[in-house]
């Protein structure tokens, strides 16, 4: 009997224990941590939705769209949510194969990320965002995989923005593309990580780079009440996305598309030609109306992924770089173009103005003859007449004459470099600062520059000097090239004489690019102020509110003054007339718009010769700068001069329809209304 009661007693303990037990652990639950799991509970019902932004509109100065947006139903797959399936999603894959009339296989490619040995198609961005599979579903298909959500775990068919180019490859380098963001970069930016969606597209070059904040918007949020199976039963909160600015340029697309036809048309002129490109400047204000690289591409490629044979041509030797713009990242030597700098040099060192010059065929620099061109001499000219004639000799004398008088191979300290600085007082050596990414430098090569390079160099040049060149299969050109090296090992830090002769007419190591020439004579047939161009001319909201106006800053000024600065415009304005581009100008009516410039051709060794031709228009009050650069394109006159030709004919309706009726760049903003609609 007393051993009943004790396991009486036992059992009782135990089941107090176990309700003491119990009754903490409740007020535990429900009191201590009860905020923790009511709100865990609560996000197992709901599921956040990050709604895109609607990217803003890229319009040109009329109000037409180079860049706009148009709705695509577009199906997504959250990997991370396939990944945990048992069977890691395949079997989820090939279902939305079947509906989409696609191969699994090469729906999970598009999944997959990118990275060192994975071929397109891949997915570039983040492994923790909805990658888009398929941007051009149709309304069937989209309600497939909707209404039989628990077939598709992590699918989903949304109706999304997506970019449309309505002048197809017209500006591609310049307009720039989107692609997803990386996670490396959500990591690295803090301020991207916060106003990214998790399915918005970047900028990664041109304007779409540059203006990608103000473009992108803010994302909004949905909060969406899920059953087990997670579909929706009902929205707990809502807050609406913000679209993005508008912004609207100094393009003009009317003028664009002229240009790009005349790049198209002087490179199929110029057989060996492999790249073109052409600037058009207000040149009054400093603003870009037209920008152009060829050969181009068209940037829809880009739209729904991209292959791996479209990526490689991209960047591909033999298909011309299309992805690589030439006006603000080629780098060439400038020919003749260049002289205006070295006529300015002349006169800052103290050469008059109204002084007459020797132009022979050929001039010794130092032991060495530099010849004209053709070694044909024009007697005795002004200077004046030696821009409008383009002679050489005139300048090797001069460029000679003050590499002399800096001490030659032994240097003054400081020694003063006259033409180079002058150079860089045009603009040149630096980049101009426009509002697109990557822009290059150029080149000006002083006593400076030559010694770091031979610092580079002077190990290799020494090798090659006593290995010489087995793989040059030309003995001349073998020969030539080991003495070289050896003079470079020796004394490749001292600036010669033949060097300072080459500079003086855009030869040698000077380099420069199209987008530099052209800021340079815009600022010499101006008011002499260098600008930083600009491409974007406002940013203003799709109700058009304006939020920004964006001018091109005043960044210099010309080392000469206005009476050489007019001298030197006056010569410019005869040579389409009478000079070196008379020619590509026969039968052109200077009556109605006469055209100033100069041409240049500049020797590439190995190559055809750089075409080049920078003008303005109309000389006696410039609205326009036109430059055009062919590589491997032969003479300025005789393919890049008719090109710009082709261009002012665009522009002013000569034999058609003028792109400008009224021959001015655009000088007020289009309105845009409180619905959305453009008016001027």
């Amino acid at each position: 009997m007393s051993r009943m009661r004790t396991r009486l007693v036992v059992v009782n303990v135990l089941v107090v224990t176990m309700m003491i037990g119990l009754a903490v652990r409740l007020w535990q639950v429900q009191v201590v941590r009860g905020k923790e799991f009511v709100s865990a509970a609560a996000e197992t019902r709901t599921r956040a939705v990050v709604v895109p932004a609607v990217r803003g509109q890229i319009l040109d100065a009329a109000g037409d769209a180079l860049v706009r947006n148009r709705t695509t139903l577009v199906v997504s797959v959250d990997r991370t949510l396939l990944t945990r399936m048992p069977d890691g999603g395949q079997g989820a894959l090939r279902k939305l194969g079947e509906v989409l009339g696609r191969p699994a296989k090469l729906l999970e490619k598009r999944i997959r990320s990118c990275g060192p040995g994975v071929t397109r198609p891949c997915w570039p961005g983040s492994p923790y965002q909805p990658i888009p599979i398929d941007q051009e579903v149709s309304t069937r298909e989209a309600l497939q995989i909707l209404e039989r959500q628990e077939e598709f775990p992590g699918v989903t068919a949304e109706v999304m923005a997506v970019r449309e180019y309505p002048h197809g490859k017209s500006g591609a380098q310049l307009v720039g593309y989107l692609q997803p963001v990386t996670q490396e970069e959500l990591e690295k930016r803090d301020g991207l990580k916060a106003a990214f969606s998790g399915v918005d597209l970047v900028g990664r070059d041109g304007l779409e780079s540059v203006y990608d904040e103000e473009l992108r918007g803010r994302p909004g949020l949905r909060r969406v009440q899920v059953d087990r199976l997670g579909k929706a039963i009902g929205v707990e909160q809502q807050v609406a996305p913000v679209s993005g600015d508008t912004l609207i340029t100094s393009i003009d697309s009317r003028v664009q598309n002229v240009v790009e036809q005349a790049l198209d048309g002087a490179m199929k002129r110029a057989p060996k030609a492999d790249g073109a490109a052409g600037v058009v400047l207000d040149a009054r204000t400093g603003r870009v109306v037209a920008l152009a690289s060829a050969p181009g591409y068209n940037p829809a490629i880009w739209t729904g992924g991209i292959s791996e044979k479209e990526y490689q041509d991209l960047l591909s030797e033999k298909a011309g770089k299309p992805l690589v713009s030439r006006a603000i990242k080629g780098e060439f030597a400038p020919g003749s173009t260049f002289k205006v700098s070295s006529v300015s040099a002349m006169l800052r060192s103290g050469y008059p103005l109204n002084g007459h010059y020797g132009c022979p065929g050929s001039y010794m620099v130092g032991d060495r003859p530099f010849n004209n061109f053709r070694g044909i001499g024009l007697g005795t000219l002004t200077l004046h007449t030696a821009l409008v004639k383009s002679c050489d000799t005139i300048f090797y004398k001069a460029s000679y004459e003050q590499w002399l008088r800096d001490g030659g191979l032994h240097p003054k300290k400081p020694p003063r470099q006259p033409f180079e600085n002058t150079a860089r007082g045009f603009g040149f050596g630096k980049p101009t600062g426009i509002d697109l990414p990557g822009e290059s430098a150029g080149r000006i090569p002083d006593r400076d520059w030559k010694k770091d390079l031979w610092g580079q160099t002077s190990a290799e040049n020494c090798k090659r000097s006593r290995t010489g060149y087995p793989e040059v299969k030309s003995a001349s050109r073998a020969a030539f090239l080991k003495r070289l090296a050896y003079e470079n090992c020796v004394e490749g830090f001292l600036l010669r004489a033949g060097d300072a002769a080459n500079f003086s007419i855009g030869q040698g190591d000077v380099l420069v690019t199209p987008l530099q020439l052209a800021g340079a004579y815009a600022a010499l047939v101006g008011d002499g102020k260098l600008r930083s161009p600009r491409v974007a001319w406002a940013l203003v909201r799709p109700d058009g509110t304006l939020v920004k106006r964006i001018d091109p800053p005043v960044t210099g000024k010309l080392p000469i003054t206005e009476k050489e600065r007019a001298y030197i415009k006056n010569a410019l304005s005869q040579v389409a007339s009478d000079g070196t581009a008379a020619g590509a100008f026969s039968g052109f009516p200077m009556d109605k718009v006469h055209i100033g410039g100069k041409t240049g051709t500049a020797e590439v060794w190995g190559k055809e010769d750089t075409s080049w031709f920078a003008s303005f228009a109309p000389t006696d009050k410039p609205r326009f700068v036109v430059v055009v650069m062919v590589s491997q394109g032969g003479m300025g006159g005789q393919t890049a001069a008719p090109a710009v030709r082709e261009i002012y004919e665009g522009i002013y309706g000569i034999k058609r329809p003028p792109a400008l009726p009224d021959g001015r760049p655009a000088s007020k903003l289009p309105m845009i209304a409180r619905d959305g609609t453009v008016t001027r």
